[in-house]
């Protein structure tokens, strides 16, 4: 791949021609139109970084000069990198960006049928496939890729990783219900049609506990935490084994799946019982 090539050559360089600008503009493109992304799952489902196209992003930062961003206005000032500006949008693209400040950082991907509710962010490298909804004070991080008909609900937090460059973004597959104040880190995997509580946090570290399977889920050797498609996650906690612990009614928090989904759950009222 010619474009893959040529950021490779580009990230060790520390001074930049004309010809390398219109390089990396070209890669930013193909960022923007969804042709290449940071992460792919391949034929076994497996999520893997693309490492390059990390690299073209740093790359961007590396390459770009600090410049002002401001329009019309002497108060609300914004200094950032001029090769990432706020990425070019138009009605043909047919997504609905709600009026009341959301933003969507050049060098991202955004579906058709994508709905942003005011205020929320889209940041550089992130991947949000069509008929997703993301709401009000949402975060979709740098290189997070966001499946088909996600609901990310007010205030979620999709973290963002693009250093080391192989290690893999924070991944929602397909028809994922996120939580509100839900907090989704450190390149955690969520199957297919998971559905995540309010409040619940997950990060590499975080064992969760799976009732239905009685068993206890870990990211182990270097991989991603994962949580299985059709889980319905919610908060919860345990007991505090030593000694102070028990004399102090301690405990701490834990996620819990407490069940799966199945085709015969009615969606449309059940999944709004998981999230009270």
């Amino acid at each position: 791949m010619e474009l893959k090539e040529t950021i490779e050559g580009l990230f060790s360089k520390s001074e930049f021609s004309s010809g390398d600008r219109a390089a990396f503009e070209e890669f930013k493109s193909a960022l923007r139109r969804g042709e290449i992304r940071s992460a792919e799952k391949d034929t076994e489902g497996a999520w893997h970084a693309n490492a390059w196209v990390k690299q073209g992003i740093l790359l961007g930062f590396k390459m770009g000069k600090l410049v002002e961003m401001s329009k019309d206005t002497e108060t609300l000032r914004f200094f950032d990198k001029e090769t990432f500006p706020l990425r070019p949008t138009s009605l043909s693209d047919k997504i609905r960006i709600v009026p009341g400040g959301s933003t969507i950082r050049d060098g991202s991907y955004v579906a058709e049928n994508v709905v942003l509710m005011p205020p929320c962010y889209v940041n550089v490298g992130a991947y949000v496939d069509e008929g997703t909804m993301i709401d009000s004070h949402a975060l979709v991080g740098s290189c997070a890729q966001i499946g088909k008909r996600v609901h990310l609900s007010a205030a979620a937090q999709i973290g963002g990783v693009l250093e080391p460059v192989n290690a893999t973004p924070v991944v929602i597959e397909d028809d994922v219900l996120v939580g509100g104040n839900t907090g989704i880190y450190e390149g955690t995997i969520v199957r297919s049609r998971a559905v995540l509580a309010s409040g619940v946090i997950l990060t590499r570290s975080t064992p969760v506990f799976d009732l239905p399977n009685e068993r206890i889920i870990k990211a182990e050797n270097g991989k991603s935490l994962e949580i299985p498609a059709c889980a319905v996650v919610v908060q919860g906690s345990r007991a505090v084994s030593n000694q102070f612990g028990k004399e102090n009614g301690l405990s701490i928090y834990c996620p819990i799946i407490v069940k799966y989904r199945d085709e015969k759950t009615d969606n449309s009222t059940r999944l709004e019982d998981y999230l009270r």
